[in-house]
């Protein structure tokens, strides 16, 4: 899958992306500004999160409950540098979980996670984005 869109056509995107997940980890991977955080926010609320979504930049990992009482995390990796800091904050235990697990600059982990997981690339090219599923 390969999609080429406009900001203002984040809600069609967000659907051919839940579409296309057969995975409970979705890496989601693009240069800084490419719009990775924008997307991710778009596909919760097309999976009926009711918390407020905001970054995890910060936080590194947020939990967000949907209208039906699962749990998705949100994380975000840029801040990381080795994986010891993921495994003091319980970082393996939440991909474990079984939960929905959205990774933002997810190549630090990339290698240590196993096969059970999809990837995506977010790039910018003038006003397109341009998403492609790698795996």
């Amino acid at each position: 899958m390969k999609i080429k869109y406009q900001l203002n056509n984040l809600k069609e995107i967000s659907l051919r992306v839940t579409q296309n997940l057969n995975h409970k980890i979705i890496l989601i991977n693009g240069e800084m500004g490419a719009g990775k955080t924008t997307l991710i926010k778009q596909i919760l609320e097309r999976l009926n999160v009711v918390d407020n979504i905001s970054s995890p930049t910060f936080s590194i990992i947020n939990e967000y409950r949907t209208k039906g009482q699962d749990i998705i995390y949100h994380m975000d990796l840029y801040r990381i540098n080795q994986i010891e800091e993921l495994e003091g904050i319980g970082f393996f235990e939440y991909l474990e979980s079984g939960n929905l697990c959205f990774i933002e600059w997810g190549e630090i982990v990339e290698n240590i996670i196993g096969e059970d997981y999809n990837k995506f690339n977010l790039s910018v090219n003038n006003n397109l984005r341009i998403l492609e599923k790698i795996k």
